[in-house]
């Protein structure tokens, strides 16, 4: 039923409802999420009057790289009653940050709401720098504008500064990008122009930060240095532009603007595409010759320290794509050259032979990328796999992970349940680090969902970003998922996670990788000896 028949509530619980925030704008929505009321300063902030909004969904007042949290949040309000304040980005063309709070309000006679007040972020007078987007955030509106057809796909400009930095010139980063700022590595910046703006000019951001620099007497061994890579696919596929992306990205925050020259990017996503199908072979080869090892991480019930899993963890032999090349590298090359599901596959096979060894009720966890998951032929792989393994595959243990986003969900789906029907079971890799990642929690029947790292490291260090764990945890339980927490370093963060509602933890505190146990150990870390930081 539209929300434009509705009797409009009176104004006393209006009036609570803007006090609850202390509002620029006010929106009412039922259940559904579909707006029935808007109040404020919607032609400030929008450019249009409040009452052409009535209709619309409430999620689309947000901005694409956040919509998917706040809708996740949206779903637990009326069971929660309320939304804690949240920094959210507007969907207007300067992503405004907002402070956006919400109360399910359930009055006599009335249908229930869902009200959402919206403010501006309060700036400390001491604050030096902007707000700035996270890396994942970036990443997600680049990775919207190759998917969605007909939007301007622009420009990602990718701009490193050798010596140190300022805080004049992060700010600078922000405003002379005219959009989105990432910090993807000390002194390494990812910028997005504005929705609907021209791309950022680069040449004139670099000659910005380097007169800022001039200023301050230089830095040794300083200067800056940008680059440009078009967000189009020049004949490639939007998935192969996107996983294109991912690398170009991941390229640039291990090995800067060099690490770029040499993957091929001078030449855009096209170009890269075209030098990786050169270096196929050598991939192909390498998987086919189990030219990697399998290291085994623990991953534990944070209720007790007793290890209740191992993650198998892929180790390429060193040197064998270069000398900066890591295990993501190794996989997001084999991903962007379309061996996906031979790599998989191949991990799964060294993973069922360890697992023979395992004793007790362990099992361990192996990485599947979604376009394996998805694919009918490596489902059949896999079980043929399974059944010349029988008494080590009742021990695995099978993690979604979101290095590439799901196309058949269909598909997947039947993998999964497939899976779970053997005793398998699935773990939700990552959780919020991908745009897709709520969707997945709706669309598949997990048994566990790992809260990615960023989150938990965030947690440690706010409110607001532990009560958007807690929410996560919420949603995870309410599907029948328990809970894993990944990057748990030290006791204090076991302690919050667990206090949060998750029920494992994974990071250094108790254990690295390295060699599967012998006889694995009841308790994985030894409390109050100190461990090395996760990086």
């Amino acid at each position: 039923m539209s929300g434009t028949n509705r009797r409009q509530l009176g104004e006393r619980e209006r009036y609570v409802a803007f006090a609850f925030a202390g509002a620029d704008l006010l929106v009412e929505a039922d259940l559904d999420g579909q707006i029935c009321f808007t109040a404020g300063a919607f032609r400030l902030r929008f450019g249009a009057a409040p009452e052409s909004f009535i209709g619309e969904d409430v999620t689309g007042l947000i901005a694409s790289a956040d919509r998917e949290s706040f809708a996740a949040s949206l779903s637990l309000l009326p069971e929660r009653g309320r939304l804690s304040p949240t920094v959210l980005r507007l969907a207007n063309a300067e992503q405004t940050p907002f402070v956006v709070s919400g109360l399910h309000l359930a009055l006599s006679g009335e249908a229930p709401r869902l009200c959402i007040s919206m403010g501006p972020v309060p700036i400390p007078q001491d604050a030096g720098a902007p707000l700035a987007p996270s890396p994942a955030s970036l990443l997600r509106e680049a990775e919207a504008r190759i998917r969605t057809p007909g939007r301007a796909g622009g420009q990602l400009g990718l701009i490193e500064v050798k010596g140190a930095l300022t805080d004049e010139l992060r700010a600078a980063l922000t405003q002379q990008a005219g959009g989105m700022a990432a910090e993807l590595a000390p002194g390494r910046y990812g910028l997005l122009s504005g929705l609907g703006e021209t791309a950022p000019d680069i040449a004139a951001v670099t000659a910005r930060l380097e007169a800022i620099l001039a200023q301050h007497g230089g830095t040794a061994g300083g200067g800056v240095s940008g680059e440009v890579v078009a967000l189009d696919a020049h004949g490639l596929s939007p998935m192969q532009a996107v996983r294109a992306l991912r690398h170009c990205l991941a390229t640039f925050t291990r090995a800067g603007r060099q690490g770029l020259q040499e993957e091929g990017f001078g030449e855009g996503l096209s170009g890269f595409v075209e030098d990786m199908t050169q270096r196929a072979g050598t991939i192909r080869r390498a998987i086919a010759q189990r030219r990697f090892h399998l290291e085994y991480q623990p991953i534990v019930n944070l209720a007790d320290g007793v290890v209740h899993h191992y993650e198998a963890l892929l180790r390429p032999e060193k040197g064998l794509l270069g000398a900066s090349f890591g295990p993501q590298d190794f996989v997001n090359l084999a991903e962007a050259v379309g061996l996906t599901e031979e790599l998989d596959l191949a991990v799964a096979e060294k993973a069922l032979v360890a697992a023979a060894g395992l004793t007790g009720a362990q099992r361990l966890a192996v990485n599947a990328s979604g376009l394996s998951m998805q694919s009918a032929s490596f489902r059949t792989a896999l079980f043929n796999l399974l059944e010349a393994h029988p008494h080590a595959g009742k021990r695995l243990m099978v993690e979604l992970t979101e290095s590439a986003e799901i196309e058949d969900e269909v598909g997947a789906a039947k993998t999964i349940e497939a899976l779970r029907a053997h005793g398998i079971p699935v773990c939700l890799d990552d959780f919020g680090a991908g745009a897709a990642a709520f969707r997945y929690l709706k669309a598949f029947r997990v048994d566990y969902v790992k809260v990615d790292g960023s989150f938990v490291e965030a947690a440690m260090r706010g409110e607001r970003d532990r009560s958007f764990v807690a929410a996560m945890v919420d949603l995870s339980v309410a599907v029948g998922a328990k809970v894993v927490a990944e990057r748990i370093e030290t006791e204090e963060y076991a302690r919050t996670m667990q206090s949060l509602g998750a029920h494992l933890g994974q990071g250094w505190h108790f254990g690295r990788p390295g060699p599967l146990p012998k006889a694995a150990p009841v308790v994985a870390a030894r409390r109050g000896v100190e461990q090395e930081s996760w990086s």
